[in-house]
């Protein structure tokens, strides 16, 4: 049973590092221009209450994409689970203090998940295509996710971190990504769709 645990675990990972080979940049100049970048949401501070660096690299990421031509408008998708904590209104805030115009950003109030993300920038936003900026190992999966929905995408990946906290964070990605698989087997749907919303 054990060897078969490994075998899933490392299969999963596998599938889905082989898929996104040539889908996600680091290069400013290399990455191709697209419409829509998503920014997939995550807290702004860690259990501690210090800043969290996963989060001042996507807002670092987003906006050199922004300021290059490479995206025309923003969607950043994230928990919005209560009125004491709404990520897409923080980053929101955050990104129109670097200059980016509030009219060229919109908000997923229902992003609870990577795959609620994915299909809801198609079902919602009416995506086609799409920018996806986090970590490379989380445009990895979003990336997956997205092409099993029918949405073209491409990743930016912001900068990633080392050390006790990046190796937590690695350790908890390659579960993830075996979840990937049981939700599609499963045929998971978002916790909320609701009315369609038109970038414009």
């Amino acid at each position: 049973m054990v060897i078969i645990f490994f075998l899933g675990l490392f299969l999963c990972n596998a599938i889905i590092d082989s898929n996104a080979e040539g889908k996600t940049y680091s290069n400013l100049e290399e990455i191709p221009q697209n419409r829509v970048g998503l920014v997939l949401g995550t807290s702004k501070r860690i259990r501690s209450g210090h800043p969290n660096p996963y989060y001042s690299f996507r807002i670092e990421a987003v906006v050199k994409l922004y300021e290059a031509g490479k995206i025309d408008y923003v969607l950043v998708s994230g928990d919005n689970g209560s009125i004491y904590y709404n990520e897409p209104n923080t980053i929101k805030k955050d990104l129109m203090q670097y200059g980016i115009p509030k009219e060229k950003i919109y908000l997923d109030y229902a992003g609870f998940r990577t795959l609620d993300s994915m299909v809801r920038a198609k079902e919602i936003f009416g995506l086609n295509q799409v920018t996806i900026i986090s970590q490379k190992f989380h445009n990895e999966r979003a990336i997956y996710l997205a092409e099993t929905k029918g949405l073209k995408a491409i990743g930016f990946n912001a900068t990633d971190i080392s050390g006790s906290e990046g190796y937590k964070v690695q350790l908890r990605e390659y579960f993830a990504r075996v979840k990937v698989f049981l939700d599609l087997l499963m045929n998971t749907q978002p916790r909320f769709y609701g009315e369609k919303v038109e970038i414009k």
